[in-house]
């Protein structure tokens, strides 16, 4: 078993393990959206993408109607897709239109899936400055009220109002221009602030395209759009939010996910994903926030790693005895020395000087002061064929050189054992929006189903356990530092 899970962790490194697997190809996805268990997104040309875990993506969903750039979102017991019909140079021109429909479930294989007869919302005539595509949803918590974006490079970014109730157009609603040099937007609020996420840049162009996404803010869903040194997005300002990386290039078409407090998505297709032949896939990351701004987190990658708390900042370790270094001190307590040697490296203490040290068997793990020793260095590998959530592959997670996995207890105390392909050794390391990092055991003994309530604990600057997921305080939050 061993050996496998190093087999697996090679072709993490080289299948891109942080990217969904199974089929993710997709173009210009819309928000994710959960129905009865399962995550969907739809895509340009008609139909989208359906996944059980958020982490194996296939194709399969279903929708009518062709066109580009749909999105989707869940209003009350019904869910309601816009898309563009034409525009964007589809079909040679300009001339565009925007549809809304209904559906009670997103799962083709329901007997209450049925698509609505499709409703023009707005247009364009291919003559103005403006094009219809590309539309983007906002149900404003603050006021019930339902907002799209929508518009490409053609012209302007426009902003309608539509009826959550009908998914028509509100009677006497104008459209206003909000932006320029954006396409594929949407829209989202947080914390008394209006976002408003469009993607730059060149699309359509494989591993040429430079797509990228900039946000602007408002204190007003309908404008102006500033970003972070006070350009206006209808003058072409715009914040970085992702742009390539990781061998991946032209990030566009956002969504906003949450899945829990602290921990939000953002979802996005890369237009050429160079470890995929170059196609357009499904792209998932976390989404962070830094002064009300936001930015693309991180999912970890394989390394070894101090596991910090952010409780006191000290480390996590086996409970093990401290072992001395046999080193003297060079150089007395800083006083110069006449023609003293010139310093030498003092080699890092090596597992096979303290591991006879050990116990045999279980050994328990706490939270001490870190001294890049052995016991507190931790081997995190993902295991992307083991499964994950939406947030990300499921990990192991050892003490370097050895075989000697954390594992959750049915105690709910954590401690370390043989690696024995257990779910309760594998575990979800997820980044919060402040960009520290919960880590929760898949399973826990005993308990039915998949953990979705415990996390590693801080209970006290050296008690470390599995307790009830917190973000507001910092003993459910940890950082990972590559020393």
């Amino acid at each position: 078993m061993k050996r496998l899970y190093s087999i697996l962790a090679a072709l993490a490194l080289t299948s891109a393990a942080n990217a969904q697997i199974g089929a993710p190809y997709i173009h210009d996805p819309s928000t994710i959206a959960e129905c009865d268990g399962k995550y969907y997104t739809f895509g340009t040309g008609g139909g989208g993408l359906i996944s059980e875990d958020g982490w194996t993506w296939n194709s399969g969903a279903d929708r009518p109607g062709g066109g580009a750039a749909p999105d989707i979102m869940k209003i009350g017991d019904r869910y309601l897709c816009i898309y563009g019909a034409t525009g964007g140079g589809l079909g040679g021109g300009h001339s565009g239109r925007i549809l809304t429909m209904w559906n009670k479930t997103l799962d083709p294989k329901s007997p209450d899936f049925k698509w609505s007869t499709a409703v023009e919302v707005c247009s364009s005539d291919g003559m103005e400055d403006q094009d219809a595509i590309d539309p983007g949803m906002l149900l404003d918590p603050t006021t019930g009220r339902l907002w799209v974006s929508y518009g490409t490079y053609f012209g302007t970014i426009r902003l309608i109002e539509l009826d959550p109730k009908t998914g028509y157009r509100v009677k006497g609603n104008k459209e206003k221009d909000i932006a320029i040099d954006c396409e594929a937007t949407d829209l989202i609020y947080r914390n008394g602030w209006y976002y408003l996420l469009g993607t730059h840049g060149t699309c359509c162009d494989g591993v040429n395209s430079t797509y990228n996404i900039v946000v602007g803010r408002a204190k007003s869903v309908e404008g102006p759009y500033m970003d972070n040194v006070g350009r206006d997005m209808y003058h072409g300002g715009g914040r970085m939010v992702v742009a390539a990386g990781d061998r991946k290039t032209g990030a566009g078409h956002f969504g906003r996910t949450i899945i829990d407090e602290g921990v939000e998505l953002m979802s996005f297709h890369w237009e050429a994903d160079f470890d995929m032949g170059g196609r357009s896939t499904l792209a998932i990351r976390p989404l962070l926030w830094k002064n009300d701004w936001p930015y693309a987190g991180e999912q970890i990658k394989e390394g070894v790693y101090e596991i910090e708390s952010e409780r006191r900042g000290y480390s996590l370790e086996l409970a093990v005895d401290f072992v001395r270094m046999n080193v003297a001190r060079q150089g007395g307590f800083g006083r110069p020395q006449a023609n003293a040697a010139p310093p030498q490296p003092v080699p890092s203490q090596t597992l096979d000087e303290v591991k006879g040290t050990w116990p045999t068997g279980e050994i328990r793990v706490r939270i001490g002061d870190y001294m890049f020793r052995p016991w507190q260095r931790w081997q995190v590998v993902p295991v992307p064929q083991r499964g994950g959530t939406i947030c990300g592959p499921l990990y192991t997670i050892r003490i370097e050189g050895t075989n000697r996995a954390l594992t959750a207890t049915d105690q709910l105390e954590v401690t370390t054992k043989d690696f024995a392909d257990l779910d309760e050794q594998l575990w979800r390391i997820e980044q919060l929006t402040d960009g520290t990092y919960r880590i929760m055991p898949y399973v826990i003994p005993g308990q039915q189903g998949k953990n979705q309530k415990y996390c590693l604990y801080s209970a006290g600057d050296s008690t470390s356990t599995l307790a009830e997921y917190d973000f507001n305080t910092d003993n459910s939050k940890w950082n990972f530092r590559n020393h």
